[in-house]
């Protein structure tokens, strides 16, 4: 089941809601929610225990060096050769101020707050928590990115219709009440052009002429 939120949407996965964070064309999932699914009473400690792995500080790595090119490559070393050892502690607030890290984020607050990954970090989180959460959360994430495309789709042909039919009006309006009868045919036209943009720009956000390039 998914319902989605506007940019802030939320999946669920196994009887787990799991929050997500839409913008700039990137989806960052919820650590914290996912990991009530192994510990519903302390899931920042199951955050914690997986940051300090060495597969998953080598991983996040590597994306950040794909991905961020003010990535502290300094601090991430000597976190490289401490991670594995028993005495080393990470946790997402570290991670973030010592590497300058984007693909983790953490938000305060009691509603929506807690470790949020990009959905290629999260995904391999949710690998780390099982296959089977892993390849349901993948399938309801997919489900919940099609119907917002599909309803993005429907608003966008609503549109459409709605500008035809203004148009019409519009154009109308010009004719009686805008362009004088003695002007020119080319100058007639620069007038109905002009008016239509006024309507591309407060329905699409571009001219025509925009759109078209």
């Amino acid at each position: 089941m998914a319902v989605a939120m506007g940019r802030y949407s939320k999946l669920v996965v196994k009887n787990i809601t799991v929050a997500f964070v839409s913008g700039d064309g990137d989806d960052y999932l919820s650590l914290t929610d996912m990991a009530k699914s192994r510990n519903a009473e302390f899931p920042a400690d199951v955050v914690k225990n997986w940051l300090k792995a060495r597969f998953t500080i080598d991983f996040m790595g590597i994306w950040e060096q794909m991905h961020n090119p003010n990535f502290n490559m300094v601090e991430f070393d000597q976190f490289k050769n401490q991670a594995g050892v028993n005495s080393f502690v990470m946790s997402p607030e570290k991670w973030i101020k010592s590497t300058g890290a984007i693909g983790i984020r953490s938000r305060s607050g009691r509603y929506g707050g807690g470790t949020f990954a990009h959905k290629d970090i999260a995904f391999e989180f949710a690998s780390w928590i099982s296959p089977e959460f892993k390849l349901f959360l993948i399938k309801e994430f997919q489900r919940l990115k099609k119907d917002e495309e599909q309803r993005l789709a429907l608003g966008w042909d609503l549109k459409r219709a709605l500008t035809k039919i203004n148009y019409r009006i519009h154009t109308d309006a010009i004719q009686t009440h805008l362009i004088p009868p003695y002007i020119s045919k080319q100058t007639t036209s620069i007038f109905y052009a002009t008016e239509a943009d006024v309507l591309n720009m407060a329905l699409f956000g571009k001219t025509a002429k925009e759109w078209r390039d």
